[in-house]
């Protein structure tokens, strides 16, 4: 059977965007509870939150906040907007209140909006009739930029359309969700709560001046004389931003007010954050639910919904959300600030049980319709239809920087990169200038050409024939990545059969890197769409790893990640970690007069530096710094020149560095550390050691003999001991062109240049 226009659309992947529990505020347990039943109405999507901090504030989240945003940080929502298209999401619920998303009137969240490029169904929380100039500017922009909109009343659908243009075929009206639950008599609960001998009115939710319940207070001993046993029920903490600028002021006064009126007995305050089953027992205890809100303009309560829904009956003014649920008897109306009234409704409806029973029937039956797994149901349909809408707006194109320019440095040039590269991707080796075949192909090479191109990209070198090399290797990496395991095969051959099951930690490290820098730098949608999948598996895989330069890789990589999508809270605590493990490795190892985390200096020796100063955790960073110039100390001649730690034979502890073979992978990741350090510290010591380290390639090392030809991009595989060795691998022709691309940039950036070197002869 052929499907239809309005059949069901495929809804793989939800991300809801709002506040999130343990945040204490109503929008953080909506977006909780509608993120929860729509996962439950939708078993085989993927639903999880980006998740909005107050400013100044964090919150432990559970799984299911992937990002996180700080309302006083603009940027964060543009990186949540990135984090959200690279997640490749079918749609983005947002739950809009003007407070929460930081800027005048909220107006930080037009960025995430103008970015996103999945369709957006927003949830309005607050539709004001009479907004300030500000807040009708963010408003239009939210309504613009959302394919669909949600109100919860039918006052609010009228106001979007009369008030803000918006139409009706947009809106979804969509009740507030609320638990399900059985009817019960409030005898049951009150046993539990000691408050068997009490006839119960119950107010509930965050305090603030707003909220009115003074005039409660103030009609209680009324309220007390007819019915001696009534109890004021006054159930919730103070409003966290109340409680920061003023403290528990509103709450003392309440005490003072009800001593005033004699009633101090008869209130009972619960200054506490109640979770939901508690939360319910005060519900079903309650013989009325009070809501006195002071102002008519809200245009949603869920405390109300709540009351309403569970079959307690409630007295309310009439703002607009109260109006339409307690319309026709459904509940009691009484006047904004009307003390007297709400005595009055109060003993009368304490005095007449039969009504009372009756409102709470009809509105546990109406709230059938507001159990959160109807209204998931309803929140589904909206959402495949805003999938469906032809009003998703272009979002905004990245810019391309412009070249930078040369200087004294040679130019880039890739004639030998793409000389070993083939449909396949980047063979290992060369004998001379020349492919081996015979080595064929490792995940290695092709992850680090991969990040190379990529950061090539992001300086404007991006033809027709770099994309394509990117592209080869970056089917490589894909090929080489197994599912199951979140590790790389390692070694092909020429034959294109993998020649390993499970490649090494170091590979596994070195592809974290180029997937993280092809999410944080690449402007390329299908390569960042590419390396996310593959991200997240890769990066756990390192994790349980005992590898510390795994560990430091994955560290690059993940800030490399980070760089673009700060706030994803897995990958974050997951750096943290393994800075963590390096940290403690150190500490654990480190001696007098060695300062190093294992008892041999081996190879690619700054990567873990690097790491540890790119973490920005300033214990790390200190220590990144002290072992870097500890390491730079043993790399250096007596001439002063760049001479890193052999491979032949190393560096253990108590024994003499190796002077030979001398590998450019040091080269490059001396550089890279260098850089960080500069860029932590502003000290030009680090650029010295920089250019030192890159002058090696040229020239300046202990043989006074160049390792690259400049016309072609090759570089020769080391020097040994009386020469260079001569083949031109895809490792040091990479670790070269990286680290020129790394010196070109500091250029660019205006760190001082240094002078060329006056090279001297190789001493005798």
């Amino acid at each position: 059977m052929s499907s239809s226009p309005m059949s069901s659309c495929q809804l793989d992947r939800i991300a809801f965007v709002g506040n999130h529990v343990p945040r204490r505020c109503g929008i953080a347990t909506f977006t909780r509870d509608l993120t929860d039943a729509v996962a439950a109405h939708r078993p085989r999507a993927d639903c999880f939150v980006v998740a909005m901090n107050d400013a100044g504030q964090s919150y432990d989240y559970p799984s299911e906040v992937r990002f996180s945003c700080n309302a006083d940080d603009p940027g964060s929502l543009r990186r949540a907007a990135d984090f959200l298209n690279l997640s490749n999401v079918d749609v983005i619920s947002l739950q809009h209140e003007f407070g929460i998303f930081g800027g005048e009137a909220g107006a930080h969240v037009l960025e995430l909006l103008r970015h996103a490029r999945a369709p957006v169904h927003t949830t309005l929380h607050t539709v004001l009739a009479r907004p300030t100039t500000v807040q009708r500017a963010v408003m239009d922009g939210v309504c613009r930029l959302s394919s669909r909109l949600a109100v919860m009343t039918e006052r609010g659908r009228q106001l979007l359309h009369e008030v803000y243009g918006v139409q009706d075929d947009r809106i979804d009206v969509i009740p507030h969700g609320i638990p399900d639950g059985p009817f019960v008599e409030p005898g049951i609960h009150k046993a539990g709560l000691g408050l068997a001998e009490a006839t119960v009115l119950l107010t509930f939710g965050l305090l603030s001046p707003n909220k009115g319940i003074e005039h409660v207070i103030s009609a209680l001993p009324r309220i007390v004389a007819r019915h001696p046993d009534a109890c004021y029920v006054v159930l919730g903490a103070t409003h966290p931003q109340l409680l920061r600028e003023q403290g528990e002021r509103y709450r003392e006064s309440l005490v003072r007010l009800a001593v005033d009126r004699g009633v101090r007995d008869h209130v009972m305050f619960h200054d506490r954050y109640v979770e939901m089953p508690e939360l319910l027992a005060f519900i079903g205890a309650a013989d009325i639910y009070v809501t006195p809100y002071l102002g008519e303009d809200q245009i949603t309560s869920g405390t109300l919904a709540y009351a309403f829904g569970s079959g307690t009956p409630v007295i309310s003014t009439p703002y607009w959300h109260a109006r339409e649920l307690l319309a026709d008897g459904r509940g009691v109306l009484v006047p904004f600030r009307d003390e007297e009234a709400i005595a009055r409704a109060a003993s009368d409806l304490l005095d007449d049980t039969p009504r009372r029973q009756a409102i709470a029937a009809e509105g546990w039956r109406l709230g059938r319709e507001m159990v959160w797994s109807r209204v998931a149901a309803r929140y589904a349909t909206g959402f495949e239809q805003a999938r469906r809408s032809a009003t998703v707006k272009a979002r905004r194109a990245s810019g391309t920087p412009a070249r930078l320019p040369p200087h004294a440095l040679p130019e880039i040039r890739l004639d030998h990169l793409v000389r070993l590269t083939d449909d396949t991707g980047l063979l290992q080796h060369a004998t001379h200038d020349v492919p081996n075949r015979a080595e064929g192909y490792c995940t290695d090479d092709n992850a680090r050409a991969l990040s190379l191109l990529v950061r090539l990209e992001a300086v404007g070198s991006d033809s027709a024939d770099l994309q394509r090399l990117t592209m080869t290797y970056a089917a490589f990496v894909a090929h080489a990545f197994v599912p199951a395991t979140g590790r790389f095969r390692n070694f092909l051959g020429w034959d294109r059969r993998w020649l390993d099951a499970d490649g090494s930690d170091d590979c596994l490290g070195r592809a974290v890197v180029a997937l993280g820098t092809c999410i944080g730098r690449s402007r390329k949608p299908g390569l960042q769409h590419c390396a996310v999948p593959m991200f997240g598996p890769a990066v756990r895989a390192v994790a349980a790893t005992t590898s510390p330069r795994a560990w430091a890789l994955a560290v690059i990589g993940m800030q490399e990640y980070l760089s673009r999508l700060r706030g994803d809270c897995e990958t974050a605590d997951l750096q943290r970690t393994l800075v963590r493990r390096l940290v403690e490795l150190q500490r654990a190892n480190a001696g007098a007069g060695w300062p190093w985390f294992e008892d041999i200096v081996a190879y690619e020796n700054a990567r873990p530096c690097e790491a540890l100063i790119l973490s920005g955790e300033p214990a790390a960073v200190q220590l990144g710094l002290e072992m870097l110039r500890w390491l730079t100390g043993l790399q250096q001649s007596d001439t002063g020149r760049f001479a890193p730690v052999g491979c032949h034979g190393f560096l253990r502890r108590g024994g003499l560095a190796a002077a030979f073979d001398q590998q450019p992978l040091e080269a490059e990741a001396t550089i890279a550390a260098c850089r960080a350090a500069h860029e932590a510290t502003a000290d030009p010591y680090w650029l010295d050691l920089a250019w030192n380290a890159f002058d090696w390639f040229r020239g300046h090392n202990m043989l006074g003999v160049t390792l690259v030809d400049p016309h072609t991009g090759a570089c020769r595989d080391g020097l040994l001991l009386d020469r260079t060795n001569e083949n031109r691998g895809a490792e040091s022709t990479l670790a070269y062109l990286t680290s020129l691309v790394a010196m070109k940039q500091l250029v660019a950036s205006g760190a001082p240049r240094r002078p060329a070197w006056q090279l001297q002869p190789a001493p005798a």
